[in-house]
């Protein structure tokens, strides 16, 4: 992998987060998830593309939620957040010292991708509807807060609607393999994933209304 992202392999070729671990001087023993976040951090910046496939795949389905709340419930948005995140990483991640300091630094920038993209769209606001414009950015919320608000959203749902967001968006499973997993059609689960989308992002943004 080189710093370069046109020869990196298609699938991950706008996600590739390059990091320098340094531990601090004295530091005592770390936790498990800690030497596995510094162990792949340091894989990524060696250009080890096999640590950074397990970084993605770590890191991932856990910004997506992240996004999906901040973008309150735009799941088009969130997916798009997530791409800008890891190619900024890919151009400015340079330390990581634990696993909580990695994932702050990944929910930080998907904060700032995120209210970059927001207000673009105030700039074009000739070609956007005023309906489709987000309201006020929850940037105060907690990383935790707003996870939490999520997890309420889809406990929310029926249990049929929640299953089928979490193996589309969260297990990226295709609507071909749930619909032979439900014995239906992939129109079927097409139809019935545009409703359950509908009803998560008025739960996300009722929920995040009772925050703020």
């Amino acid at each position: 992998m080189t710093g370069s992202t046109t020869s990196i392999p298609l699938l991950i070729r706008e996600q590739i987060p390059r990091s320098i671990v340094e531990t601090p001087t004295g530091q005592t023993a770390a936790s498990a998830p800690d030497e596995e976040a510094r162990r792949l951090a340091a894989g990524v910046a060696r250009g080890d593309e096999s640590a950074f496939c397990a970084l993605y795949e770590r890191y991932h389905a856990r910004l997506f939620r992240f996004a999906l709340v901040l973008s309150r419930g735009d799941e088009s948005l969130a997916q798009d957040t997530v791409q800008s995140v890891f190619i900024t990483a890919a151009e400015k991640l340079r330390r990581a010292d634990s696993e909580a300091h990695l994932w702050n630094w990944l929910a930080r920038v998907a904060r700032q991708q995120l209210a970059r993209r927001w207000r673009s769209h105030q700039r074009d606001s000739a070609f956007v509807s005023a309906g489709a414009l987000p309201e006020e950015f929850p940037a105060a919320e907690p990383d935790s807060v707003l996870e939490e608000i999520l997890d309420a959203a889809l406990q929310s749902m029926e249990p049929d609607e929640r299953a089928l967001i979490e193996n589309f968006y969260f297990d990226r499973r295709s609507q071909k393999e749930i619909a032979e997993q439900l014995n239906t059609t992939p129109k079927a689960i097409s139809s019935r994933l545009e409703r359950a989308r509908e009803k998560l992002r008025s739960l996300i943004k009722r929920k995040l209304s009772h925050e703020t």
